[in-house]
């Protein structure tokens, strides 16, 4: 009786610690899942959370911001459109009038050149032909002003030398009014781009000048002197 009882308080004290063990080893197993899926979750949201940011940055939109970029290439497509994307329209009076400026010198230019040079050509022929005259059709006589003769002017040799310098003068005329014009586009767009770059530019009104004196000290001479300091603070 005593070694069966003896048995089966073994047998329960064997199952109960098997029992133990098989709970501790399902915590284990349930704690480590736990930690798992814990750790799972947390990686899909961290995921997520850069997969949001990459798609969708977060941009401040309350201000608009130009791009100088896009500023130079819409003034190089159309001139002023670079002016226009800044928002700055005041400019476009300068822009316009710059480039109206340009043209017409280069067409008066252009057709003082045309004038010259017809007339020069005309002369020359007739010259070469022996048949210069004082005909009012042929070019070199429309030119004169009111009043004037080929021989007023110094004579046919002396005449067909003013006709070339006149012509060679609006010729380089009519160059330096394109070179301007391009150098004055070129200006607009440099004008684009900085105005876009300085778009939100933080200028203070407040601007203050001290004048203080001040005392400089020379080692090379070893001696004082008093100065005046600016200081002019933005």
């Amino acid at each position: 009786m005593k070694k069966s009882l003896a048995i089966v308080c073994c047998l329960l004290c064997l199952s109960l610690a098997a029992e133990a063990q098989h709970r501790h080893v399902e915590r284990r197993v349930v704690a480590t899942e736990s930690v798992r899926q814990d750790t799972i979750v947390n990686a899909a949201d961290s995921s997520r959370m850069l997969i949001g940011t990459a798609v969708t940055p977060e941009i401040d939109y309350t201000q608009w911001r130009p791009d100088p970029m896009k500023a130079v290439w819409l003034g190089a497509l159309v001139p002023g459109l670079g002016q226009i994307y800044n928002r700055s329209y005041w400019k476009l009076p300068i822009v316009y009038g710059g480039f109206m400026g340009c043209a017409y010198a280069i067409s008066w230019n252009s057709e003082r050149y045309s004038v010259y040079k017809e007339a020069y050509r005309d002369l020359y022929i007739d010259r070469q032909n022996n048949a210069v005259s004082d005909d009012p059709s042929r070019s070199y006589n429309q030119i004169l002003r009111e009043g004037y003769t080929i021989e007023r002017m110094g004579g046919v040799e002396t005449y067909t030398s003013t006709l070339q310098n006149w012509q060679d003068t609006y010729h380089r005329y009519r160059d330096i009014s394109i070179a301007v014009t391009a150098l004055y586009y070129a200006l607009t767009l440099i004008d684009a781009f900085v105005d876009a770059q300085l778009f939100d530019f933080d200028v203070s009104d407040n601007l203050v000048m001290n004048v203080s004196p001040q005392l400089y000290y020379d080692p090379q001479y070893q001696q004082r002197t008093a100065e005046v300091r600016l200081a002019i603070t933005f």
